[in-house]
């Protein structure tokens, strides 16, 4: 098979296979026999025969269990990861699964006391919502570790792309682990590196990327001393000269959390702590493009300009069409079914458009068996390229999207989206996807945006490498924008609570429904 966009391997072993058990960093399989907390009251009680009520037991809940994860008050202790991937389990238990997990540098509330067996010599500790965090390789108790310190920016969620992206230049970029002396900078970039940086400056205020940029300040203190960056658990080692630590591959993105000078260049902190110099790459200007949200009596069809720019009508006093401004590319337009000879149709803002210009998301003739009541579900037309978020038989949310490039093909064969009825089995805030399986286009995208698999190695997620929605474009996965990938990414169940990365589907996930 080839899918869309394949997980690095780690990452593929822990999703592809998310219901088999793997030990966390810092916790070992073997289980120690479980603990009960003692039964809690809930009667005075009195000795038999007093005329006081009689105590009720309630039964004992064992120590570490799933029952025994219940969202909690915040106590004081805060626990962090310092792992690529901390896994959160739901009980310490030898049988233990996974409800989802952190990333290096999130600290959440902890609850104790810390619960000790053979799967966790330091200790499981209980997080909100729910689920036991392992203190060791993976999680810590210290918040001054430097890989917390080193990656405390977190993603923003929500309202588009969740870090600033480049992507690899002509030179490709090499990955620095410490700040380099002048000397050092020479030597690994070659004298010329002066005016290249300068004429990297120019083309970016010449663009108006800077403004992505924000201000440029000095190195954080934990680099400004000439220390390494201290790689989080789990990421991949790569083996180290003076200062850097090889190249990155040709088609490279790389999501970015910090930006400052020096040596008068300027530097981007990736999330995998590699320091790139932001000269040998691309800035992404994120798509402005995005769907709408159908609100209280609203519903489809929705139109797409497809054309740059699209004239809108009024209706004149006697009743013909007047042209009266227009409407810009790919804007969505609301409608009200109403329509009129030549091809027009009725906005729900009182004009007039023609239907030739535009790309129309019109209302389902019928519905599957799963859109009723209030199941949240996804319909995607593969050709249509168009995506349209369900509650029931409700419509809330319409927009335009990239497929696979086969088009109606074998996703066994081709770079085809697979069909059929799906369930959203994860979620994560971000995830680096390759393409090793296939030499002819290969890519490596650090932390695409917003991934939500639903069948084996398709996903829907955001895409920050092109700005075609509309067109089939991808490797089979569902390509969507910022924007849009993020508002369905909170839209979706299960969610995914705050300061956590990822979530396992545990129960209904959201149904992902694909055809022609």
């Amino acid at each position: 098979m080839r899918p869309c966009i394949r997980l690095i391997p780690a990452l593929s072993a822990a999703l592809v296979g998310c219901w088999q058990r793997h030990d966390p960093p810092g916790a070992t399989d073997p289980g120690a026999r479980p603990l009960t907390s003692r039964a809690r009251p809930t009667g005075n009680g009195a000795d038999p025969g007093s005329d006081q009520p009689e105590r009720v037991e309630r039964p004992a809940i064992p120590i570490g269990s799933v029952a025994d994860s219940l969202p909690f008050e915040a106590t004081g202790i805060k626990l962090a990861s310092i792992a690529w991937r901390t896994w959160i389990y739901t009980d310490t238990g030898p049988m233990r699964t996974r409800y989802g997990y952190l990333r290096a540098g999130a600290i959440v509330d902890a609850r104790g006391p810390a619960i000790r067996n053979e799967g966790c010599a330091q200790g499981w500790y209980r997080i909100n919502p729910r689920g036991f965090v392992c203190v060791g390789k993976g999680a810590t108790l210290d918040l001054t570790a430097p890989a917390v310190v080193q990656s405390a920016v977190r993603p923003t969620r929500g309202r588009g792309l969740p870090y600033l992206y480049a992507i690899a230049g002509d030179n490709l970029p090499a990955y620095y682990f410490k700040l380099p002396t002048e000397p050092q900078l020479v030597a690994e970039e070659g004298p010329d590196i002066r005016r290249k940086v300068l004429v990297w400056r120019q083309r970016v205020t010449t663009l108006g990327l800077d403004k992505l940029l924000g201000e440029i300040g000095s190195p954080p203190d934990f680099l400004a001393s000439g220390e390494e960056l201290a790689k989080p658990y789990g990421t991949f080692l790569r083996l180290h000269n003076a200062v850097t630590a090889g190249q990155a591959a040709s088609d490279s993105g790389f999501a970015i959390v910090r930006v400052f000078e020096w040596l008068d260049r300027v530097w981007g902190l990736t999330t995998e702590l590699d320091l790139v110099g932001l000269d040998e790459t691309r800035l992404v200007r994120p798509s402005e493009f995005h769907g709408t949200e159908l609100g209280p009596g609203e519903t489809l069809p929705v139109a797409f300009i497809e054309n740059q720019v699209a004239p809108r009508y009024r209706v004149g006093a006697r009743g013909e069409l007047c042209a009266e401004g227009s409407y810009s590319h790919r804007e969505p337009v609301k409608l009200t079914g109403q329509r009129r000879p030549g091809g027009f149709w009725e906005t729900r803002d009182g004009y007039w458009l023609q239907e030739q210009r535009t790309r129309i998301v019109r209302p389902r003739n019928g519905y599957p068996s799963f859109a009723t009541g209030s199941r949240k579900w996804v319909d995607v037309s593969i050709r249509q390229q168009t995506l349209v978020a369900y509650v029931g038989d409700k419509p809330v949310y319409a927009t335009l999207v990239s497929t696979g490039r086969g088009g109606m093909g074998d996703p066994e064969k081709d770079f085809a989206t697979v069909r059929g009825s799906f369930m959203v089995y994860s979620k994560h805030v971000a995830a680096t996807m390759d393409a090793e399986d296939d030499k002819s286009d290969s890519f490596n995208l650090q932390d695409v945006p917003f991934v939500q698999y639903f069948h084996k190695g398709f996903a829907l997620h955001g895409t920050y490498w092109h700005d075609e929605f509309g067109k089939m474009r991808s490797h089979g996965c569902i390509n969507l924008s910022p924007v849009d990938s993020a508002w369905l990414f909170e839209w979706t169940d299960p969610p995914v609570p705050n300061d956590w990365h990822s979530v396992l589907n545990k129960e209904r996930g959201t149904v992902v429904y694909i055809h022609g």
